[in-house]
């Protein structure tokens, strides 16, 4: 039973992880499963043989089901995200607004206690804002990575290595990152032309890859502190970030290789917000569906005690 809900977990986060919107890192979050992954992925870069070897079984079995998540997303999302994007833009927008007051029920007693830390969220909301309207490559000059030079092969490392952070990281999500840089179309697809066994853009995907892989050693041991120490102020910013970035997804269809207007009152899609906010409260459902019989064991196990 825990191999497969720790599949479905993997599975979850993938689906956040492919779309603008919630992270994976917040997804892990909503599922309570946040803080075993963090410790999991620190573990596997510097922990004891025999830590590094129970977060490589834990890491693998929700790699697997990661894979096969990311996936399907791609296989889809490459087709529909232009011809559909103020339908997706709003489940998005759901995913956010309905998944904001999960997070501030989780973590209300250290929210509580550390309540002058508030002004973290005016730091998160400035910083999204800030990337989303300063972005060099918004405004519609989409990004081509058909043919890369040097120059494109680093900006992609780079975006590699920010929105890995961003996917681990409770807040704002990877491909909302991707998306304010210009190249999260071109990215999906790429990927999705490898499923197709078309390695034309195979080598811009490997570089992606590398900085994916730099942005995590790079980042866990920060977060992972950051988490222990000074929980309250990390949770407030992780706040802040996931409202500013309803703004980056309000601007994400002028990032388009083929610029649309930004989503509007009148584009606003109420019944795709709807279903994205059903999809938050759904995971939190299966989240106390999983938790549910280690809740009985343990009350069993008290009562004997």
């Amino acid at each position: 039973m825990k191999k497969i809900i720790t599949f479905i977990h993997g599975f979850c986060m993938a689906l956040a992880d492919s779309v603008p919107g919630v992270s994976g890192g917040t997804i892990a979050f909503l599922l309570g499963f946040y803080d075993r992954f963090v410790d999991s992925l620190d573990d596997l870069i510097s922990g004891t043989k025999e830590k590094r070897i129970a977060a490589l079984k834990y890491l693998i079995k929700l790699g697997i089901g990661w894979a096969i998540g990311f996936c399907l997303a791609v296989l889809i999302l490459a087709n529909v995200f232009e011809t559909h994007i103020y339908q997706i833009s709003s489940l998005f927008m759901g995913f956010i607004v309905f998944a904001i007051p999960i997070v501030i029920i989780e973590e209300k007693g250290c929210l509580k206690e550390k309540l002058s830390r508030i002004f973290f969220i005016l730091i998160g909301i400035a910083l999204v804002s800030a990337i989303t309207y300063f972005n060099p490559v918004g405004g519609g000059n989409g990004m081509d990575l058909s043919h890369p030079g040097i120059g494109m092969y680093l900006y992609v490392f780079i975006c590699g290595a920010v929105a890995i952070c961003a996917m681990i990281l409770p807040g704002i999500s990877g491909s909302t990152l991707l998306l304010i840089f210009g190249i999260y179309l071109p990215i999906i697809t790429a990927i999705k032309d490898i499923l197709h066994l078309q390695f034309h853009s195979l080598p811009i995907v490997i570089v992606f890859g590398i900085g994916v892989l730099t942005g995590i050693v790079a980042i866990i041991k920060i977060i992972r502190a950051a988490l222990e120490k000074h929980r309250a102020a990390t949770v407030f910013l992780i706040i802040g970030l996931m409202i500013g970035s309803l703004y980056a997804i309000t601007m994400g269809p002028t990032t388009l290789k083929n610029p649309q207007d930004a989503l509007s009152l009148h584009t606003f899609n109420i019944l795709f917000f709807l279903i994205g906010g059903a999809v938050i409260w759904g995971l939190q459902l299966l989240k106390f569906f999983s938790e549910k019989p280690e809740k009985a064991k343990q009350s069993e196990k008290e009562k004997a005690d």
